[in-house]
């Protein structure tokens, strides 16, 4: 076995850094996972993610979770009402009979993110989590990796697998090339308790998505099992808008100011979203790594997840892609016809490199389209459109 006697460090503990720890755990292997959060309740964890028959449910599947997903999913979250910017629906699925289930194709099932975590690391060996673990530098100066993180300790590590998303510190390590600027922003928000601080937008909402699209903006809407509700508003602006708009994102205040100004045309019940007291903006310019990427493997390094193959969300595969990520590099690393570790990553990696290629085009695609005049058309087109 390739990875015997080998200590592996998987820096990131997302969906993707998490189901590869249980996966490789299942195979024997000896992994840690490094987590820069204190510990696994410190952290609000974002929107709902819908899981696909293909990558995250198949990774599941091979993880032994797909019963303890069942368990915990949503049933209904998944659908979807489209509206315009005067929040008229244009496309409803909760007029529709869902005949979907598990083992269809087309059934994408929502489970919020903390439920997906926690079915994660309760599958994991005790102390498989070391949290407070914030990377500040990595080195190699023999045959293993150094890891120092912030809090003082160092580790090391024979391979070092980078899911620590987005602004990855491991990605240096694996490749120069930088991301590109998609042109559109986001700014995030949740608020608690939604049928009290947004009663209209959650009647909108009924448990499930909402996509709006105007003038083109969007704004999507997702319900959460614990009653609360996370948004994103999406529009073109410059990649330094965040610093060059001078608002102060925790003064609410501002933050409704500027939407009213930049949402002008749109109706007064999306207003709801930024009145609410005590909600939390996070604005998050959209990058996308190139459709082209290509890097030479290493013998005991590589990348899963946004670390690999950021690109914006309006896809939904980010999530998916990174589970995919996780089964297909476990699935090279414990192959027994590869008979070196280089030959192993190459191989996970080329496969990578091939799914993003074309997911990320479509994804562009769609965060190009949904952010134009024609948006709302184009998204209802997509939509009714029959699958294939």
């Amino acid at each position: 076995m390739l990875l015997q006697n080998k200590k592996i460090a998987i820096i990131g503990g997302g969906p993707g850094g998490l189901t590869l720890a249980r996966l490789l755990q299942r195979k024997g292997a000896d992994v840690k996972v490094y987590e820069r959060d204190e510990s696994r309740n410190i952290r609000v964890q974002g929107a709902t993610l819908d899981l696909h028959f293909e990558s995250g449910l198949k990774a599941l599947e091979e993880a032994g979770l797909k019963d303890a997903f069942k368990s915990n999913y949503r049933p209904g979250a998944d659908r979807l009402r489209v509206v315009d910017e005067n929040a008229k629906i244009f496309f409803d699925e909760h007029s529709e009979e869902s005949t979907s289930d598990f083992g269809d194709e087309w059934f994408r099932p929502e489970i919020d993110r903390g439920p997906l975590r926690d079915i994660l690391l309760d599958s994991l060996r005790p102390n498989t989590v070391v949290w407070d673990s914030h990377i500040v530098s990595l080195t190699r100066p023999d045959k293993t990796w150094e890891i120092i993180f912030q809090n003082g300790n160092t580790v090391s590590a024979d391979i070092v697998i980078g899911a620590d998303g987005a602004k990855s510190k491991i990605r240096p390590f694996v490749t120069p090339i930088r991301p590109l600027y998609s042109g559109v922003t986001v700014l995030e928000g949740n608020i608690y308790n939604s049928k009290k601080n947004a009663p209209k937008i959650h009647d909108l909402l009924q448990g499930g998505k909402i996509m709006g699209l105007g003038d083109s903006k969007t704004i999507s809407v997702s319900a959460k099992g614990d009653g609360s509700l996370d948004f994103y508003t999406g529009w073109k602006t410059d990649a330094n808008w965040i610093t060059e708009s001078g608002i102060d994102f925790k003064n609410s205040k501002q933050v409704l100011e500027w939407f009213k100004k930049e949402y002008s045309s749109w109706d007064q019940i999306w207003l709801e979203l930024f009145e609410a007291e005590n909600t939390n903006f996070t604005p998050r310019p959209q990058y996308c790594m190139p459709l082209d990427q290509k890097w030479e493997a290493q013998p005991h390094i590589t990348l899963i997840g946004d670390a690999a193959h950021l690109m914006p969300p309006y896809a939904g595969e980010g999530v998916n892609m990174a589970m995919l990520d996780a089964l297909q590099l476990s699935e090279s690393l414990t192959c027994e016809k590869f008979t070196d570790l280089k030959s192993a990553i190459a191989h996970y990696e080329q496969q990578m490199f091939t799914r993003f290629a074309e997911i990320g085009k479509e994804t562009l695609h769609n965060t190009g389209f949904m952010h134009a005049p024609e948006g709302l058309q184009k998204l209802l087109e997509m939509f009714t459109e029959s699958p294939t």
